[in-house]
């Protein structure tokens, strides 16, 4: 494992426990605690945690992973989640993608899609509309998508654009499809977002699509996170990965979701 993939480990057992033992950590992610102890040291440097004597704990109250530090966690998975997702879209569709590094996945695999319109600019195969700079970055220059971008204040973490900026954009447009990232799916909670801003703007699109699609990787199933997306009754379907636990799924499943795990 690389100190990318460490750090972003690190980072995941932190906004899983609330803190971090030197000893523990170097157990799970098979590392000597004196790399551990320097990763810890690298990370507080940034402001991502705060060191304690034999750990950590984060940085503030409220924990947001930043996106540069997610991309190496569960790679191959959101590879599959993505594809897997894209194919359920059929051509010709609207569809709206928020930020994070599935639906990133997400816009690859849509633009990547051999659909009718072939590479005539005037006959684009898909219409994507999306509030993540970074999604947008890639689209931009994919003759065979159409692309739409919401305003907004664009967040440094996530390179999402929210606030009432972004908010007329999507009022006025109606989709055929949302493909939503999350930060928590749960049974209970519903679909739910560590920021309260980003799932304000989530919540918009939800609510202009016919059908919502959630993308997540098994690390975010059963948990709840900060700010609430949509209730469960608002999800059509789920594609995750094959690690998930059956428990959920099954839960899932009996509240009517359509279960994809790949």
């Amino acid at each position: 494992m690389g100190p990318q993939d460490r750090w972003a480990a690190l980072l995941d057992i932190l906004g899983r426990d609330g803190r971090l033992d030197v000893a523990d950590a170097a157990a799970e992610l098979d590392a000597s605690p004196a790399t551990i102890r320097r990763d810890l040291d690298q990370l507080a440097a940034r402001r991502l945690l705060t060191r304690t004597r034999g750990g950590a704990h984060p940085a503030g109250v409220a924990y947001d992973l930043p996106l540069r530090y997610k991309t190496g966690r569960f790679t191959e998975e959101k590879a599959r989640i993505g594809a897997a997702a894209a194919a359920l879209v059929p051509p010709g569709s609207v569809v709206a993608v928020n930020g994070g590094t599935t639906t990133s996945e997400v816009a690859r695999a849509l633009a990547a899609t051999d659909g009718p319109g072939g590479p005539d600019p005037d006959r684009p195969d898909y219409t994507v509309v999306t509030n993540a700079l970074n999604i947008a970055t890639e689209l931009a220059v994919r003759r065979t998508v159409k692309l739409v971008v919401t305003g907004g204040v664009a967040r440094p973490s996530s390179y999402e654009l929210i606030g009432p900026l972004a908010e007329p954009s999507l009022t006025r447009l109606h989709l055929d499809h949302v493909v939503l990232g999350v930060d928590g799916l749960d049974p209970g909670a519903g679909a739910t977002a560590d920021h309260e801003g980003e799932a304000a703007i989530t919540a918009l699109m939800v609510g202009q699509a016919d059908h919502v699609v959630v993308v997540a990787d098994s690390s975010k199933l059963g948990r709840r996170s900060f700010a609430r997306i949509c209730p469960l009754a608002s999800v059509g379907t789920l594609v995750t990965d094959t690690g998930a636990d059956p428990a959920l799924l099954a839960a899932f499943a009996d509240a009517g979701l359509r279960v994809v795990a790949v």
